[in-house]
Formats: structure tokens, sequence, C-alpha cells
């Protein structure tokens, strides 16, 4: 198993790649991605309202790095045709049990193009090939229909519901809770082969 603090850079195809976040040089685009679409953003993401400058995201940006050395956690940046549109992350890493959860948002003008879900697929490559995680999991707003499409793409399976388990803007949501276990993972990829 490498450490998980060699990770800089992990490339999924010829258009995306997934990059350990610069704090000074990304921030100022991550934030523009997040201020240009804070409507939506805010519906699903209730960390939204706290960035409200460049310099909170970089802040935010630092202190997630801090976390990675101390392998607590995993924030990518995604990145598509040579331009960050959004990140993704293992947001908790549980070492005891080898499982991390994932979290993920993207820009208003790169939805609808699979991007997500090749991120995804690229942090699970990551998750069971380099930290030998067991268990990674995807918990998605009942309502948040394509974030549920990203996790069932992916062969994520739906353990059921936690009943209004996330406090977003508007109240508490139920959410679904999907799974990949590193043996379902192992027998895609050798179907694949």
């Amino acid at each position: 198993m490498r450490s998980w603090s060699i990770l800089m850079s992990y490339k999924i195809d010829s258009e995306i790649f997934l990059a350990v976040p610069r704090p000074r040089k990304d921030a100022e685009r991550l934030f523009q991605l997040i201020d240009s679409d804070r409507g939506f953003f805010r519906k699903f993401l209730p960390w939204v309202d706290a960035i409200e400058s460049y310099k909170n995201e970089e802040d935010f940006l630092s202190n997630v790095n801090i976390n990675f050395g101390k392998e607590l956690s995993l924030n990518l940046v995604i990145w598509y045709q040579q331009e960050i549109v959004g990140m993704i992350s293992f947001n908790h890493l549980d070492k005891l049990n080898n499982l991390a959860d994932i979290g993920y948002w993207l820009g208003k003008d790169y939805r609808g193009r699979g991007i997500t879900t090749k991120a995804v697929k690229g942090i699970c490559n990551i998750g069971f090939s380099d930290y030998d995680l067991n268990r990674i999991i995807i918990r998605a707003a009942i309502d948040n229909a394509a974030s549920n499409a990203v996790a069932k793409k992916n062969g994520f399976k739906r353990e059921g519901v936690l009943r209004k388990n996330e406090k977003l803007c508007d109240g508490y949501h139920d959410e679904n809770i999907y799974s990949l276990l590193q043996s379902e993972w192992r027998e895609i990829n050798v179907r694949k082969i």
C-alpha cells in the first residue's frame, strides 16, 4: 500500500484527472464555480454559505490538505480539459474499518457530461487500490436525482434510507445510502478485461 500523502494527481482518461488542491492557485477558480451557482448548491450542500470569499475557499483547501497529510480525508480537484470544474472527496477515512464516504460537486457548465460519474470511479480506484479500503459509501438526499444516478452508474448498491439524516437549508431530508465493496469493485474490473 502506498502512503496516502504520495498521491498528487490521478489520470482518469484523456480529458479528466483528479489532483490534490493547490490552495493559493486553485481557490479563486473553485470559489467562482461555487459563487456562480449558489442557489443550486445551497439546496444540497449546507457548507456553501460558509464560503463567502476566495479567502474562505483558500483556507478550506489548506485545511483539507492538512487533513490529507494526517490521513483523515482526501479532497481532490476535478480537472476537465485542463480546467478546474469541481471537487470530489473521501470526507472521512475510517482506517479502523477500512471505509470512506464520498462527496462531490461540479460547476453548472460541466454537469450532464459524465464527469462526476468518471470522477467517482477514479476515487474508488484510488480507495480500493492504494488505500486498501473495504467499503466506500455514498449518501445522497433522496430528492437529489443526479447524485443518486451517479452512485447507481458506478455499481453502488442501495442499502436503505437514513430517515431525516441530512440537514439542508430547508430542513431535514431523508438520504439514500449506497455502498460499494472492494470485492464488488474487483469483480466489475475483472469483467472489463
